[in-house]
């Protein structure tokens, strides 16, 4: 079972132990935070993180629980919902409870957007405009915009980026590049980020940025980069490539070990 470092943190704090609680400790103190999702081996690990999240929400509803949770749930159900259209021909109960647990993680969705209406979290504001539409949620968020909340999280600016990519470009790029910068050491940024400064660059014929941001994008293991298009522009203009692979796999490693530091210019 694989768990992330916050989880098991928060799981030490709520029990006051040195070891965190276990899985099959949260289902015997709490049964119906596992009976309610898949029984199989499908979304393991999703599975796990939801139920260990189940509890931190239930032994403290923070709204900072609530989002982790929500987040959780959401993961749980893309891979639930696809795992339940594959019918399991010997054994009909497991695709049974695949779908118990698709319905489990859209009620309990529900429920956390229901019982987060008034919220001034900024990951919940994004959640309800993003994925309900709610524009008080969005105007409430761009006022947060220069919280600390936003400002130092990386998830929060790269939301942001998203709101202004359709139609403040040079804002984007600098959000974009401030995601880069609050990357932790060992951590793989999003892949939009990269997708986006790429087609971002490009638009704007900054060919140099594109090139290494594409490579970049590859060496963190994102496909289907096309660098022809961008490699002909930069050829026809004389450059380097040499140099600008030198200069992108630098840049991958300062984003890697968390030490990138935006070059702010457009």
């Amino acid at each position: 079972m694989v768990l992330r470092a916050g989880t098991i943190l928060t799981l030490l704090a709520l029990t006051g132990c040195e070891e965190p609680l276990t899985l099959a400790q949260v289902c015997k103190e709490t049964p119906g935070f596992c009976s309610d999702l898949n029984k199989d081996s499908h979304c393991k690990n999703e599975r796990s993180e939801v139920i260990l999240k189940r509890y931190i929400e239930y032994k403290k509803p923070t709204d900072e629980n609530k989002y982790q949770l929500l987040k959780g749930f959401e993961s749980y159900n893309q891979c639930i919902t696809l795992a339940a259209k594959i019918e399991h021909i010997k054994l009909k109960s497991k695709t049974t409870s695949r779908i118990e647990g698709q319905l489990t993680s859209i009620k309990e969705m529900t429920r956390l957007y229901q019982d987060t209406k008034n919220t001034n979290h900024p990951g919940l504001l994004y959640y309800h405009w993003s994925r309900n539409n709610e524009q008080n949620a969005l105007t409430r968020l761009l006022a947060m915009e220069n919280d600390e909340s936003v400002t130092n999280s990386a998830e929060m600016q790269f939301y942001l980026a998203s709101y202004y990519i359709k139609f403040d470009d040079e804002k984007t790029i600098d959000l974009l590049y401030k995601t880069l910068e609050l990357n932790k050491q060992g951590q793989q940024p999003n892949p939009e980020v990269y997708t986006s400064l790429i087609s971002l660059f490009y638009k704007h014929d900054k060919y140099k940025h594109a090139y290494i941001f594409s490579k970049v994008a590859q060496s963190a293991g994102i496909e289907n980069i096309d660098l022809l298009p961008i490699e002909h522009q930069l050829m026809s203009d004389g450059k380097n490539l040499d140099a600008l692979d030198t200069l992108a796999q630098q840049t991958y490693e300062q984003i890697q070990n968390g030490e990138f530091v935006s070059p702010r210019e457009f």
